[in-house]
């Protein structure tokens, strides 16, 4: 079992808390060189999910390719991409159940491009998970006047097809909000007369 090292925040807890399931398909926006989420997430989801570690620093990606390469995850798929820029990550349209945006909303010169990209990369009921640093006093982390509040984060994430649907402390120094991509009507009713179908069986 890999770890990156910060324990600030338990992954395992944090990715199960917001509903990531076997055979999902991920994607963790700025993952960094320690993969923090990605190694996790890439546990959780098993052999038939798919983890997209998107960043736009290449040394960081190669780290997460050789590590994955060394502990044997296959499902791991380091992608080069700007993450403010909407199309820019080669990954599919609404083809991801779980979209992570772990502590680079306030680091984001574009944060309206950076919560479109995920909202582009997100499937219909599928949810993204935003963590960002408390504003308290820690020894590790942004100074607190760059720390962005909940109330803030929330502004970027105000959407329709958007809901809110948990928010808590992340660890003692973070927060998440966890916000679920609301399933179109004619959409719901296909799901449901699949089930149905499926039930009837």
């Amino acid at each position: 079992m890999r770890h990156s090292g910060n324990e600030l925040i338990n992954p395992f807890k944090t990715l199960e808390r917001a509903g990531i399931r076997e055979g999902d398909t991920v994607a963790d926006l700025g993952c960094g060189a320690l993969g923090h989420f990605v190694f996790p997430a890439a546990q959780l989801v098993g052999g038939n999910g798919r983890v997209y570690a998107v960043d736009i620093d290449k040394n960081a990606l190669k780290a997460i390719d050789r590590a994955a390469k060394h502990d044997q995850y296959f499902n791991i798929t380091p992608v080069w991409s700007d993450i403010e820029v909407v199309r820019a990550a080669r990954i599919r349209d609404g083809s991801c159940q779980l979209v992570i945006v772990a502590g680079n909303l306030y680091l984001s010169r574009n944060r309206a491009g950076l919560v479109a990209e995920a909202m582009r990369l997100l499937a219909p009921g599928g949810a993204i998970l935003m963590i960002e640093w408390q504003a308290c006093v820690t020894d590790v982390g942004p100074a607190p006047e760059n720390r962005m509040p909940p109330h803030e984060a929330k502004r970027y994430f105000a959407d329709p097809e958007l809901e809110l649907t948990d928010e808590y402390d992340a660890g003692d120094c973070h927060y998440a909000l966890v916000y679920r991509k609301r399933i179109p009507e004619g959409v719901r009713e296909e799901i449901v007369n699949h089930a149905d179908d499926l039930a009837r069986r």
